[in-house]
């Protein structure tokens, strides 16, 4: 045991052996030693050399290491140090003393080359991930922290390792249920560099239940006031989100978003944020960006917006927003989390146009972020955050488009100035002294005009006053004013700055607005401006302003409509063919392209810029650049006779376009139409069962009345023989008594059954009279109603109803005139019995009063029976009438079916000529493509149609 002492610090006699000497001794020992002790002893001390004698104890040991691990499973205590020394050889988180003795570099390369020669065997990744399902804590821990350090090393391969292996991902999940924090730590460590840039590792960590452990550990230790650990889980999340549209929704789906809010309830007192905090929180507002990044796959990012303001995520950003004492860098991250939670969604936008900011008087949220965005004094990060936030706010967003530019019009500026709108503030940043001011502002402008032709028409109206005394000028005359003093103005940053951002603005505002293009001509100043810029040669920096030039030019080339004469579009061409030439002017305007800002900001649409300096281009700009490019380049190079032939071909494709847009328009009124009937058909025939089911119920009620009927009959024959005696007289008048009341009681019934009766009648008559007047409504619009099919059938089912109804009428009036002819039976009856009652009355004076009461009653029954056969008489009459309604319904269906015939034929007629208007609109597309123009494809005009049909309705309004 003396090299031991040696090594372990203790006294020794003779020379002291080397390192190297050291370890191979030691080595050899636990190769050879047969005792358990011995071999934990050697390990032991091969741990206590390895930080020291990295490369000597990595080159010598792995190997007998490796065994150790293999063999000696059963001792913990050995197991605990032969991870420990390999973590040591392998890991490059070296200790102060070391990294002043070795270089940063020589560490990173003997762990990654002591990683590859570990790895080369997978099977020692396996036995790795088996020790690491051990509960004890001397061989789990320093397994999870080895296995951490072979993943930073080299990890895709040792990912695709554990990967392949049975329940690799599995046991290491089975480490965030730890109950020792120190291994649920490490493991969270672990986890992140196992998913790193592996879509499929990610996959399988998120449905073994990742988001809930690590959901749970972040509230457990106190969601953004909590330590590191917080961080490391938020970081996970992160690994396991982005870029990973699985996941995106699996955590959408498991409602999880809603699980996000309480991070961000931050109290009433924001003093004192701690770091962690604020890195925290910082990593958690990315978190949320990760869920709507524009990256995202439209549907995705759209239904997590939804959620987001569903459980009051949005609300809750919001409330940060418009905070006091939130540090820079959280408001910062905060107003381009919002940003991106609002981008395209029209339910948040809508939402994050209401916030108002706690102030007296409330301002708007916008309103109160423009005036950062204006101030010079601002952050530049914060500046930039806020013009990202007010473009995601326009995105595709024309109600608030609308709403900005209103803010700049005549009629609806504030004349007491006792507010500031977003309108003024736009234009106060677009000709302040302030560069960045102007860039940022100009931009801002540009997106409330992006693909809205109607706002760039009304922001024509736009009159500035721009000093006293002096007639207001238009908005495009100020621009084009100040585009021109160029050097003039003595201005605050970059001067190029300012013309970029006015000349991108003006771009933007002229595309695809004719009228805007004509007043932009109409100043004479303008076109020899833009020429002399364009055909001077200047520096660098003035290159990109020539490009710009040249593709505003352009622009009022292409979009002219040839309505002022001394700038219709071939004058235009020859002057650029005089004063600058065609190839100069092309490659003027390939400048911009060119141009290695133009690349950056067409990366991403967020404005991610170093400094003030760099932000020259917008990334919805570039799109705009992208799709003129080459369509101004070949409008340069086109004659005369070309524009006139594709004008032509223009307006016979719109022609065309209008014949099929008025056929699709008429095609969907049709179906609405026959929507319309489908359900009066439904309706109808629920009416009719409801009909049959009360019918049925009626006629069980006549026939228990009949049976009631025929007992009164029966009891009225049998007391009319005892009439005959004296003695049985007063008894008589008795029973005739309760028999007059049962009579009479039998007709308030019969009353009663004859007012329902009446009841069903007009029913049926208010169902024939709908049937009238659907008939009628069939006859006016055959043409649209009845020009398929369905229409058939549906004249057919109504055919069969009136057959059905005609059928219970009949057999209603058959009922009513056997009830007709047994009242008459009763009235016999009656007049029957009243001579009986005037001769027992004439023997038995006593009961003269009772008698006369008697006979009083009798004539007001038959003088109700009367009034009933009258009724029904009448109703006689009425079925009649129903009867020959019927017949007239049944000519007119005949008529009918007829022109249903005739409608068809000519719907024929016409898809044959729309087939042949198709097959000539197609030959003009392809003159058109071997011309050389841009056509658009069916998507582009289905997609247009919307809008055509909304104008067309305004017109037949109007009319």
């Amino acid at each position: 045991m003396n090299f031991l002492r040696g090594v372990m610090g203790g006294p020794s006699a003779g020379p002291q052996p080397s390192g190297a000497d050291t370890i191979q001794k030691l080595c050899d020992r636990v190769a050879s030693s047969t005792l358990l002790d011995d071999r934990r002893d050697a390990v032991r001390a091969l741990k206590a050399l390895s930080k020291k004698y990295r490369l000597e104890v990595g080159i010598q040991a792995m190997e007998h290491l490796v065994h150790v691990l293999q063999t000696d499973r059963s001792d913990s205590e050995i197991i605990g140090y032969a991870l420990d020394t390999l973590y040591n050889v392998i890991s490059n988180d070296l200790e102060e003393e070391e990294q002043e003795e070795n270089s940063p570099k020589q560490g990173d390369d003997l762990g990654s080359q002591f990683t590859e020669i570990f790895i080369k065997q997978p099977e020692n990744v396996t036995l790795l991930l088996t020790l690491v399902e051990e509960f004890d804590f001397h061989v789990r821990w320093p397994g999870v922290k080895l296995l951490t350090s072979l993943l930073k090393q080299q990890g895709p391969q040792v990912q695709q390792i554990i990967l392949v292996s049975p329940m690799g991902v599995s046991r290491l999940m089975d480490l965030l249920a730890d109950s020792r924090e120190v291994i649920r730590n490490d493991g969270v460590l672990l986890l992140q560099q196992l998913t790193k840039s592996n879509a499929a590792i990610q996959k399988i960590v998120a449905f073994e239940n990742a988001f809930e452990r690590l959901l749970d550990i972040v509230t457990e230790e106190g969601n953004s006031d909590g330590g590191i650990v917080v961080e490391d889980c938020l970081l996970l999340l992160q690994n396991l989100l982005k870029n990973n549209n699985s996941n995106q929704n699996f955590f959408k789906e498991g409602s999880y978003i809603q699980r996000m809010k309480p991070w961000f309830e931050v109290g009433d007192d924001n003093c004192g944020w701690s770091a962690q905090k604020v890195t925290n929180l910082h990593l958690m507002l990315q978190l949320v960006r990760v869920l709507v990044s524009p990256t995202n796959p439209p549907g995705a990012t759209t239904s997590c917006q939804k959620a987001m303001f569903h459980c009051g995520l949005l609300q809750q950003l919001c409330t940060i927003l418009m905070a006091t004492g939130v540090p820079a860098d959280i408001l910062t991250e905060t107003i381009n989390t919002v940003s991106e939670v609002i981008r395209g969604c029209q339910m948040n936008q809508d939402y994050f146009a209401s916030v108002n900011a706690p102030s007296n008087p409330p301002r708007p949220a916008i309103v109160v972020l423009l005036m950062s965005m204006v101030n010079e004094r601002q952050p530049f990060v914060l500046r930039c955050a806020v013009l990202y936030c007010f473009q995601c706010f326009l995105y595709k967003n024309h109600k608030g488009q609308g709403e900005i530019v209103s803010t700049l019009l005549p009629s609806t500026i504030d004349a007491t100035g006792s507010s500031v709108s977003a309108g003024q503030l736009l234009c106060g940043g677009l000709f302040s002294t302030d560069s960045l001011s102007n860039w940022c502002a100009a931009v801002a402008l540009a997106h409330a005009l992006q693909e809205n032709a109607a706002l760039k028409e009304q922001l024509l109206r736009v009159q500035l006053a721009t000093s006293i005394g002096n007639p207001p000028v238009s908005l495009l005359q100020q621009c084009t004013n100040i585009l021109s003093q160029g050097d003039k103005i003595d201005r605050r940053g970059s001067k190029v700055q300012t013309r970029v951002g006015l000349l991108m603005l003006l771009c933007t505002w002229l595309s695809n607005c004719s009228i805007a293009v004509t007043h932009f001509l109409h100043n004479p100043a303008n076109v020899p401006f833009l020429t002399g810029q364009i055909a001077e040669n200047l520096g660098e920096e003035e290159q990109l302003v020539q490009g710009l030039c040249a593709l505003l030019l352009g622009i009022s080339i292409y979009y002219n409509d040839n309505s002022l004469e001394n700038y219709r579009k071939e004058k235009l061409k020859q002057l650029i063919e005089k004063r600058i030439g065609r190839e100069n002017f092309v490659e003027k305007l390939g400048f911009i392209s060119k141009h290695e800002l133009y690349s950056r900001a067409a990366q991403k649409p967020q404005p991610g810029f170093s400094s003030p300096e760099h932000m020259m281009f917008d990334h919805e700009f570039t799109k705009l650049v992208k799709e003129l490019e080459g369509v101004i380049s070949k409008a340069i190079y086109k004659s005369s006779e070309e524009d006139k032939k594709e004008e032509e071909v223009k307006k016979t494709l719109e022609q065309h376009d209008n014949i099929v847009t008025h056929y699709k328009k008429v095609i969907r009124e049709q179906d609405q139409e026959l929507e319309e009937l489908k359900q009066q058909v439904s309706t109808l025939k629920s009416q009719n069962e409801q009909l049959q089911v009360t019918v049925t119920q009626q006629v069980s009620q006549i026939q228990q009345h009949k049976d009631q009927y025929n007992l009164l009959k029966v009891q009225l024959g049998k007391d009319t023989q005892h009439h005959n005696s004296h003695g049985d007289t007063l008894q008589m008048n008795g029973i005739q008594l309760e028999e007059v009341s049962k009579l009479r009681e039998e007709l308030e019934d019969w009353r009663n059954r004859h007012e329902q009766l009446q009841g069903q009648l007009k029913e049926k008559d208010a169902v024939i009279e709908n049937l009238k007047s659907l008939q009628v409504e069939m006859g006016t619009e055959q043409s649209s109603q009845l020009s398929s099919s369905g229409g058939m059938e549906h004249s057919a089912e109504l055919q069969k109803e009136l057959e059905l109804l005609r059928t219970q009428i009949q057999l209603q009036a058959a009922e009513i005139s056997k009830l007709q002819t047994e009242n008459q039976k009763l009235q016999a009856t009656n007049t029957a019995i009243d001579p009986a009652l005037g001769a027992s009355g004439a023997v038995a004076s006593r009961s003269s009063e009772k008698e006369g009461r008697l006979l009083q009653e009798l004539g007001e029954l038959q003088s109700e029976v009367k009034a009933l056969s009258e009724e029904k008489a009448s109703l006689q009459q009425q079925l009649d009438s129903s009867s020959s309604t019927v017949a007239i319904l049944q000519d007119e269906k005949s008529k009918l079916q007829q022109e249903v015939a005739e409608a068809k034929k000519e719907q024929d007629d016409l898809l044959v000529l729309l087939a042949d208007q198709d097959q000539k609109l197609s030959a003009l597309r392809s003159k058109l493509k071997d011309l050389g123009m841009p056509v658009e494809d069916e998507d582009d005009i289905e997609s247009g149609d919307q809008a055509d049909e909304d104008e067309d309705g305004d017109e037949e309004e109007q009319d």
